[in-house]
């Protein structure tokens, strides 16, 4: 109960942040206008309470508690962090009309069913930056499948002659692209320390309950991988990168959440 009111006040923070983002791209040639401080300044206001959240939910005398909803707060958390620092120098505040109603989601989630799943903090550093590059990847990649839904939405309308509406409101799709591949190429880059810390200092990374997560994981380091070649050698765009992306966010998302969500939620371990 201690937690209710500033549960409610972020999550209704997110929700106007997200409210704005959508005013201000859907509102008829621009009538509405919202600037981007506002929302970035509302944004981080839900962000601080946000964080007192989640440091009231995850740290304790025994270690970390990252149960899959604090675990899912905490990557919500990332990516409204990683939008806001991204949003003041790039056109990116976009994405938040998914990302900030997914935190207020995710804050509800926490506080409707507590989980427990405690990394002591006795454990090795190896465990502890495997879990920090791996919450960074995951956090980035989430903002990369958003960015590739919109990118396809709008290449969508362009391809269709319908350059109206809120793709008036967007960057060009060539910036689109190039913000896309820029995210993407970041989470990779954590994405790969994230598997080496754990495959070449954690004896467990191969154990049965966590096998399914590891062989997902570099399933999608390898489709990311392709990506990012295919860009380079190729000069892959449009739909095709969006779906690659897509591919690699899913396996990504079912490596970590989907085992997480068998086996605190279905198996209770």
């Amino acid at each position: 109960m201690n937690n209710l009111i500033p549960s409610l006040l972020s999550i209704s923070l997110y929700l106007l942040s997200g409210a704005f983002v959508a005013i201000q791209l859907f509102s008829q040639q621009g009538a509405v206008k919202i600037r981007k401080p506002m929302i970035i300044g509302i944004a981080c206001i839900a962000l601080l309470v946000h964080s007192h959240l989640l440091y009231q939910g995850i740290f304790n005398v025994q270690g970390l508690n990252l149960g899959i909803f604090n675990a899912f707060s905490l990557v919500s958390w990332l990516i409204v962090l990683m939008l806001v620092m991204t949003a003041i120098r790039k056109p990116i505040e976009t994405l938040g009309i998914v990302l900030f109603p997914l935190a207020a989601v995710a804050i509800l989630l926490e506080i409707s069913w507590p989980s427990d799943h405690i990394i002591s903090s006795t454990g090795p550093w190896q465990l502890r930056a495997h879990i920090m590059f791996s919450f960074l990847a995951y956090s980035l990649f989430t903002m990369a499948m958003v960015q590739a839904i919109i990118l396809y939405i709008q290449d969508k309308h362009l391809r269709n002659h319908q350059p109206g509406g809120f793709i008036r409101s967007l960057p060009p799709l060539q910036s689109m692209e190039y913000l896309l591949f820029q995210i993407i190429t970041v989470g990779y880059l954590l994405l790969t320390i994230g598997l080496l810390t754990g495959v070449l200092y954690l004896e467990d990374i191969f154990s049965k309950h966590l096998t399914h997560k590891t062989i997902l994981s570099i399933i999608a380091w390898a489709i990311f991988s392709v990506l990012l070649w295919g860009r380079f050698r190729y000069g892959w765009r449009g739909r095709k990168a969006i779906h690659w992306t897509l591919g690699g966010f899913i396996t990504l998302m079912l490596a970590y959440f989907g085992s997480k969500l068998v086996l605190e939620l279905v198996l209770s371990r």
